[in-house]
């Protein structure tokens, strides 16, 4: 296999370009291969493999570096740089990360995670080097999904400023910015991609200027000319006219092609963006039929492409889905927002029934609250679909627009808590903290999916911000059978006992529920409290259940500071109850991939960890 002739970065350089259609063929097999067994990005990966080919075989690594944004594509990456075996492991705990990672690689050159990131950093790793006298050419790689965030427009429209070489390679699927004009275009970038052209270019200007008197006249007719020429017939000019030499469309999947023109980029003294074609999922026919569905996969079977273990369960997203259409029926004010995730976050349904009511914005998340504040303010109540993860990105407008003007939108927080296999970046622990922070702002977590469906019919008739946070994956069925109607700020106790309150958040309940078992064993009858609000609590009930018990256990899966259990701790504090708190929750750290249920053991909010906290207390008092 030519894969086994590569064991560090530059040694796909070895292999004759004849060969470098089979090298693609073998690590579209190998990734296929390798991700039905462990799970992972597919079809952004096998979309991407001869461009990582000629960026490699273009570049010289570490001293050149790539920037992938978001990294759902750097798979190829990490193989052609003396990865190979870490695909065993691949986004379990302890083994290799299923995106670009400093600490994996000094072939990784920044760490990322999250959408249209790509090229401020390259651009300021490309300022870095300038400052610091080191060679070596930056090259960000970013998608025409990413394109439309908001970071990587500004980002745009700072390049202009660097002085040097930048090589900005836009991925582009076929699914938005320019379309391929053909031969013309083709030429057009093959001939001002050339340092000949280059050269030719800067002679001719420089003969013109040195015309006496109407040199400098005829230099400026000349690139008023060119310019208009080029908006007549070369695509791209929105990037010309902020600075960036413009080249493509070219072809995605030719590797000598693209080697050609990222290898001129690196003798332009100023940002290029080079245009690439791809076909997102190549070489693997059910990714190819369906890339969203093959995006982000599950262990599955090459052979049918069916998942490995059929998912039986119904899962939050789901009853989210099914409960919002239901309500849009009967709330003609209802509207759904989606930064580019209308699949992911359950709203394809809502968009197919209300087409007018339902709003795709792009992978802006910003845009999106803000936009939804608006909508808002026109007499509308607004449902802002997005992960707790991505969320993040929003915060001053939450802040600023939503909350300062107290208006009704609805935030769906879908992936609250550990979310696994995706790792440090995507683990929603931190919504709960940023939330709580902002004034105005109503925070509801539900124990299952009945108390979901209840959480929304609260939501649609109430006058404020409020978000309603939910896990990822299957809905729990703990206490199913035993959901209250949701009165605001109210707990709901669903077992009385003594000395000890369990008070969960969310998904946290049915922890809580085997730690109150396995206490009972222990001859312990513990009080559970399904907290429900988490902002604003109940403070009425918990001063009432201080007079009876010595220990309070706050439960969250959400990290330590600003989140829940320090809200009550104060609260306790400030009313000098008699109650001590034990809080558990995770701890002020990024937690990093693996499955969720090893996630949970590592941070402590597993039953058996809590078990073992709480009896230690006990035995302590």
């Amino acid at each position: 296999m030519l894969l086994d002739e590569i064991k560090k970065e530059n040694d796909i350089k070895k292999i004759a370009p004849e060969n470098y259609d089979r090298l693609a063929a073998e690590i579209r097999t190998f990734l296929t291969e390798k991700i039905s067994a462990t799970g992972g990005h597919l079809a952004s990966n096998l979309g991407a493999v001869e461009l990582t080919m000629a960026l490699h075989l273009a570049l010289t690594l570490p001293e050149d570096k790539i920037v992938w944004d978001v990294g759902h594509q750097a798979y190829t990456h990490k193989l052609l740089t003396g990865r190979r075996e870490g695909f065993e492991h691949l986004r379990s705990y302890g083994g290799m990360s299923g995106f670009p990672k400093r600490r994996e690689s000094e072939c990784d050159s920044f760490n990322v995670g999250h959408s249209s990131t790509s090229i401020s950093a390259g651009l300021g790793l490309a300022e870095g080097d300038r400052l610091a006298d080191r060679d070596g050419l930056v090259a960000v790689v970013i998608g025409d999904g990413a394109l439309t965030g908001g970071l990587a427009l500004e980002a745009l429209n700072n390049v202009s400023e660097h002085k040097g070489p930048f090589l900005i390679v836009l991925n582009d699927n076929k699914m938005s910015i320019a379309k391929n004009v053909g031969g013309l275009s083709r030429y057009l970038s093959n001939l001002r991609g050339s340092t000949a052209y280059n050269d030719l270019k800067v002679g001719v200007e420089n003969k013109l200027h040195g015309i006496p008197k109407y040199g400098d006249r005829m230099v400026r007719q000349l690139k008023r000319m060119k310019d208009n020429l080029k908006k007549m017939f070369v695509p791209g000019m929105f990037f010309e006219d902020l600075g960036i030499t413009y080249l493509g469309p070219i072809d995605g999947h030719d590797v000598a092609g693209m080697t050609r023109i990222f290898s001129s980029a690196k003798n332009i003294d100023h940002p290029v963006l080079v245009h690439v074609i791809t076909e997102k999922g190549r070489g693997y026919k059910y990714a190819e039929e369906r890339p969203d569905k093959f995006h982000g996969v599950e262990a599955f079977d090459v052979k049918t492409g069916a998942p490995a273990k059929p998912k039986k369960d119904l899962t939050y997203t789901e009853v989210f889905s099914e409960k919002l259409l239901a309500l849009g029926i009967k709330h003609p004010e209802l509207a759904a927002i989606t930064a580019a995730m209308p699949d992911g976050t359950g709203l394809k349904k809502f968009a197919k029934e209300f087409p007018e009511r339902f709003y795709d914005v792009g992978i802006a998340e910003e845009h999106a609250v803000t936009f939804a504040a608006g909508l808002a303010a026109a007499g509308m109540h607004p449902v802002v679909a997005i992960y707790s993860s991505f969320l993040q990105r929003a915060y001053d407008e939450i802040l600023h627009d939503v909350c300062i003007q107290n208006l009704p939108v609805i935030f769906a927080v879908d992936r609250a808590g550990l979310v696994g296999e995706d790792g440090e970046t995507h683990q929603g622990v931190f919504d709960l903290s940023f939330l709580r922070s902002i004034p105005n702002m109503n925070i509801f977590a539900p124990k299952n999916g009945e108390e979901l469906k209840r959480a929304l019919m609260f939501a649609v008739d109430f006058a404020g911000p409020i978000a309603i946070r939910y896990p990822r994956g299957a809905v729990s069925r703990c206490f199913e059978e035993e959901t209250a109607e949701i009165e605001f700020g109210r707990a709901e106790v669903l077992y009385a006992g003594r000395d000890v309150a369990l008070l969960a958040v969310g998904s946290m309940v049915e922890t809580a529920e085997r730690v109150r078992q396995n206490l009972a064993a222990e001859g312990i009858r513990a009080t559970l409290v399904n907290v429900r609000f988490v902002k604003p609590f109940d403070e009425e009930l918990f001063t009432e259940l201080a007079g009876t018990h010595t220990l309070f256990v706050t439960m969250e899966e959400n990290v330590y500071n600003g989140g829940f259990g320090e809200g009550v701790a104060r609260f306790v504090q400030s009313g000098r109850l008699a109650v001590e708190v034990l809080p558990v929750a995770i701890p002020n750290m990024f937690v990093e991939h693996g499955a969720t249920g090893v996630l949970k053991k590592v941070t402590g909010i597993d039953p058996e960890s809590v078990t073992k906290r709480v009896l230690e207390r006990v035995r302590e008092k």
